[in-house]
């Protein structure tokens, strides 16, 4: 099979030497062309992420190519030995097959599940492709891999948990709403998480953004950003009349919405439902404000136990995407396997042509005189007769293909035929 797949991912290799490689592929060259010009190298991908480099490659039998490989890693990357021996990982065959398909799948992104890996691959194949770096095997490889991410997505819940803090945030506002549609939202503070948060949040639906700060000039700032409505912190009771989420995330010593405050603002809202997500460490809202009727009152430990509940999830899952990646690679290796019958499967079948033509040529004497639908028939019937005849050898051709164990046959028929330019028998 000759498949070669070298990499570094963020399971073996931090992010400082990651990006040394990654970096440098993007300085004035391209690696593919590289890749390619490597002595053994047939066909070739590169897959570069914030999170993995890789190079899969098909090589030719009795080459240096996967030092080669090696060695263009390690002068781009500018690894010493211990880098390589402690970061690079190296797959081979079904080996290699299997990885491909699981870092399609997102079986092995560090967040499990995500959706990105899938068109960095697309893209990473794409490049290939443009580059004349696949062929017959990568093409087929690369089409099957999609097809695993696929029915990974569809047959498992790989990814329908929330995994992360905001968006278990997100996923929460949806229970208790029922959609997002239209549902106003107030940041309190300026964090990157709350950011986060209200950037799920409209993207689900959620309509207008609000945003208060201590510095009001970052809250101008951010609401700019959401093409919201910057508030004064001082009048933030007047802001929770308006909105339906409330997403706090500041560096207060206290609380910034106490259980009397929130308790005020339910009665002059006529009771509608009111969702608060704290993620400051301390906390901005007071606990208690979780006990009032139509109020629910979410922290950092809440949503950090739901994501972690979810990730126990998608694990549970993962193992029914294995169980797929493990199919696939079985079909995909008894594919290849028929790739060494197929040449002496069609040469029997142009042998037997061949001879086909020559004998009713041979026996046109008396064929002429029969009636052309006659002679049809005599063809016909020929032809029917050496296909039965073959039928047997090469079905076992290919079932031996599929177990690996063909050469023999494959021998044997070659030579039992003639199929490789000996004299044939008159």
């Amino acid at each position: 099979m000759n498949l070669i797949l070298i990499g570094m991912n963020h399971k073996t290799a931090p992010v400082e030497i990651r990006e040394r490689l990654s970096i440098a592929c993007n300085e004035g060259f391209n690696p593919l062309d590289e890749i390619k010009a490597i002595p053994g190298v047939g066909e070739a991908l590169y897959l570069s992420t914030c999170n993995r480099v890789e190079i899969l490659a098909r090589t030719q039998e009795h080459t240096d190519a996967e030092e080669g490989l090696k060695s263009m890693i390690y002068r781009h990357g500018n690894l010493g030995e211990e880098d390589m021996a402690r970061c690079l990982y190296v797959y081979r065959d079904s080996a290699a097959i299997r990885h491909l398909f699981r870092v399609a799948a997102s079986l092995d992104s560090l967040i499990m599940g995500e959706p990105q890996i899938l068109g960095q691959v697309k893209e990473a194949y794409r490049l290939a492709v443009d580059h004349q770096a696949a062929g017959v095997i990568l093409n087929k490889l690369l089409h099957r891999a999609f097809r695993v991410a696929k029915r990974v997505r569809t047959e498992t819940g790989i990814a329908s948990h929330a995994v992360s803090v905001s968006y278990a945030a997100v996923e929460l506002a949806k229970k208790i709403f029922g959609n997002l549609k239209g549902k106003k939202v107030l940041l309190i503070g300026a964090g990157e998480m709350s950011e986060l948060a209200a950037r799920h949040l409209i993207k689900h639906g959620g309509d207008q953004i609000f945003v208060t700060n201590r510095t009001h000039e970052r809250a101008i700032q951010m609401a700019a950003d959401f093409q919201g409505v910057p508030v004064d912190f001082d009048h933030i009771g007047d802001s929770l009349r308006e909105v339906d989420i409330v997403i706090s995330s500041t560096g207060a010593t206290g609380y910034i919405l106490t259980y009397d405050m929130v308790a005020a603002v339910l009665k002059r809202r006529k009771n509608r439902l009111l969702f608060l997500i704290d993620i400051a460490v301390p906390r901005d809202i007071d606990p208690r404000a979780g006990d009032i009727d139509n109020v629910y009152l979410y922290n950092m430990d809440n949503l950090q136990d739901i994501a972690d509940d979810n990730m126990q999830i998608r694990r549970g899952e993962a193992e029914k995407g294995e169980l797929i990646v493990a199919a696939e690679t079985d079909r995909y290796i008894e594919w290849f396997n028929t790739l060494t019958v197929v040449p002496t499967i069609v040469s029997l079948k142009e042998k037997a042509t061949g001879i086909i033509h020559a004998e009713l040529e041979r026996a046109n004497g008396w064929l002429r005189n029969l009636r052309e639908e006659d002679r049809e028939g005599v063809e016909i019937l020929a032809n029917a007769i050496v296909n039965k005849i073959l039928h047997d050898p090469m079905t076992c051709l290919k079932e031996e293909s599929q177990e690996g164990s063909a050469l023999a046959y494959v021998a044997a028929i070659r030579r039992l035929f003639r199929l490789d330019g000996s004299r044939d028998s008159e």
